[in-house]
């Protein structure tokens, strides 16, 4: 078991872990088509585009940052792919790869925002959002975009294999990567080094500016990857898509036991955290509880998470 927690880099989340299978036991109990394979693929379709967010917050947390541009990005790389692809007649492959390198830029400019220009990173990160959905609605002057090919929809309906579609294995596989990174890289251990104190970090050798400039990237990337995934389900794009992931996104980090002050916590527990939201949502569906109730539900899970997370710190 212990080989497994750190396989998996579990240490600190074995609270969530458990109350992950307490949540699914519940629902298999409370509801009849809870516990099935089918609801168990449904429940990673959901949470395709959470997960992958969720990873490159992860990173941006551990430092001790806050990203609150995500949703946008996600928004600006969807219409790229659209105004790309659809408008200008570019081929696929290529619309998405520019709209990937959109959202990293956005990712770098505000990287360079706080380490150069020592803009807080609530502070940096909010400008972004406000700058890429402004530019995600300028590039087709706030209207949708429809009419992608036929294989790139289908890439989120098809179950290869009887089981995984391609937007969920392309989750898989960033899980996967970001928990290798994490656990067996240096640039995965100085992540932790730097939320825990910059400034020793800095004096042990690590490039804590050049760090935080790729952490903020790869974040954005991410998002902008997520966007991509959310308009292969949607067969379609719109500006004002988004709105709010960036919450979603911080929710499951926090709820995987990952310390908002940084220095502590993981991929692994994220995970966990994604999978929370996601059968909770689903369970809740099932269940027939209204959307209202829903959102102060998870609303209280956080809250009750975030306490949990801080009288440990404090015992500890």
């Amino acid at each position: 078991m212990r080989s497994l927690v750190e396989m998996f880099s579990l240490k600190g989340a074995t609270g969530p872990l458990i109350g992950l299978v307490l949540l699914c036991l519940f629902l298999t109990f409370a509801t009849d088509s809870f516990f099935s394979i089918r609801n168990f693929l449904n429940i990673l379709d959901q949470i395709t585009v959470l997960g992958i967010m969720a990873v490159g917050m992860t990173f941006v947390i551990l430092i001790g940052g806050i990203d609150l541009s995500v949703g946008s990005v996600m928004a600006l790389a969807m219409m790229v792919l659209g105004y790309l692809n659809v408008e200008a007649g570019m081929s696929m492959p290529a619309a998405i790869l520019l709209a990937l390198v959109a959202a990293a830029l956005t990712g770098i400019i505000a990287g360079i925002l706080i380490t150069e220009f020592n803009v807080p990173a609530f502070i940096a990160t909010l400008a972004m959002m406000s700058v890429a959905r402004g530019l995600a609605n300028m590039i087709t002057n706030g209207s949708q975009v429809i009419g992608f090919p036929p294989w790139f929809n289908m890439a989120a309906i098809i179950r290869y294999g009887g089981y995984l579609t391609m937007t969920v294995a392309v989750m898989l596989i960033v899980f996967a990567l970001a928990l290798l990174y994490q656990r067996y890289r240096y640039g995965g251990r100085t992540l932790y080094a730097i939320g825990g104190n910059p400034e020793v970090a800095r004096l042990a050798g690590i490039n804590v500016k050049r760090t935080t400039v790729l952490v903020y990237m790869t974040c954005s990337l991410l998002a902008g990857l997520a966007g991509i995934l959310l308009a292969a389900r949607l067969d379609a794009v719109q500006p004002s898509s988004g709105v709010a992931y960036e919450l979603d996104a911080i929710a499951a980090v926090v709820i995987g036991g990952t310390s908002l002050s940084g220095g502590t916590g993981g991929v692994g527990g994220t995970i966990i955290g994604v999978l929370i939201i996601g059968v909770l949502r689903n369970g809740l569906n099932l269940l027939g509880v209204s959307p209202f109730l829903q959102q102060v539900i998870i609303g209280l899970v956080i809250v009750l998470a975030v306490a949990a997370e801080t009288l440990k710190t404090r015992r500890t």
